[in-house]
């Protein structure tokens, strides 16, 4: 049984629990939040212990392993202070909010020889499983295209909900690295590492906000095929998420993680049964309400990351893997900003 503690009890504190509490070899022992009203209330519902401080939580004996839901920007400080005690660490998407504050958990991680795994669940959804392994078996020959699209809409109170909303210390950007990052992750994911971007953002719908609420970039990969990433939380009144891939030989569109297109030169029958068993069954609300979401793939990647525990493995979705994501959307930013082609770090 991995014995976890939960940092921070903000609203997808929920996702990481309700997958701990499902996992047959996993368990909740220890909650801490900022607010310790909200960590008292947690404890009581899961019958688990608050405590008052991170250094509390993470020098507990019955902590193997913590998961960190705090503000993006905030990171790798209770990181830190988890590895440092010897404890193994899986934290929600992003990994942090620069490429330097992600390599410090890295290389923290890699001196203490603990594991650390970062939250894109959307890898765990079986049609992006499905569509990987076409990918890699190259069922849809040379890539060419790779595409990500996610134009949601979150209200102007959203923002005013949290003063690290919209914040480029805590939020490390707007709807690209909020919102989109899970995204961006799959389209990485699929079609392979990122050579250039060229981009724009802005804030077009929002106010009393630093970052974007808009944002459109050209993507070069390294295997030469192009791509485009557009993310909005401007768009009335948000529309599902995308990803589109696209080679010499066929290709897929995945719409909130569900089938709606697949082609492949070599086997068209496989296309028909590819939509029959990974065809949309629902629609995800996540659109216009951030926690409209099945924690299903939270329990997955969790549960992913209790075996890399117990086998002495490799979480599937690592510290490195979860800072390549971060890198391309900081090469977005800083394209848009001095407006000129740049290569992520």
């Amino acid at each position: 049984m991995i014995r976890f503690g939960v940092i921070g009890t903000g609203a997808i504190s929920a996702a990481h629990i309700d997958s701990i509490n499902k996992l047959e070899d996993a368990s909740l022992t220890a909650v801490w939040s900022r607010t310790p009203e909200k960590a008292k209330q947690v404890a009581e519902r899961e019958g688990c212990v608050a405590v008052s401080t991170i250094e509390e939580l993470v020098k507990r004996d019955d902590v193997d392993a913590v998961t960190i839901c705090t503000p993006s920007g905030a990171h790798m400080e209770p990181a830190l202070l988890a590895i440092e005690a010897g404890k193994h660490v899986i934290i929600e998407k992003p990994l942090e909010v620069t490429d330097e504050r992600c390599q410090r958990i890295i290389d923290a991680a890699d001196r203490a020889g603990v594991k650390l795994g970062v939250i894109f669940q959307s890898r765990f959804s079986p049609a992006n499983v499905a569509l990987h392994e076409a990918i890699q078996a190259g069922r849809f020959g040379r890539l060419v295209m790779g595409d990500a699209y996610v134009k949601w809409y979150r209200p102007q109170s959203y923002y005013d909900s949290g003063a690290w909303r919209g914040t480029w210390e805590l939020d490390g950007g707007g709807a690209l690295m909020n919102q989109a990052i899970h995204t961006v992750d799959v389209l990485l994911w699929l079609m392979g590492p990122v050579e250039s971007v060229f981009a724009y953002a802005d804030c077009l719908a929002h106010e009393r906000i630093e970052v974007e609420d808009t944002v459109a970039a050209v993507l070069k990969f390294e295997s030469g095929a192009m791509g485009v990433i557009e993310a909005a939380t401007s768009v009335q009144p948000g529309y599902p998420k995308r990803v589109e891939v696209h080679g010499s030989k066929g290709g897929a569109v995945i719409v909130d993680d569900s089938v709606v297109e697949w082609h492949e030169a070599d086997d068209p029958e496989r296309g028909k049964a590819m939509l029959e068993t990974f065809g949309a069954k629902s629609v995800s609300g996540t659109a216009s309400d951030p926690m409209a979401m099945s924690f299903d793939n939270h329990r997955r990647q969790i549960g992913d990351f209790v075996k890399a525990i117990k086998e002495d493995g490799t979480p599937a979705i690592d510290g490195r893997e979860g800072a390549r994501s971060v890198a391309v959307v900081r090469a977005i930013y800083k394209s848009a900003q001095e407006g000129r082609p740049v290569k992520p770090a």
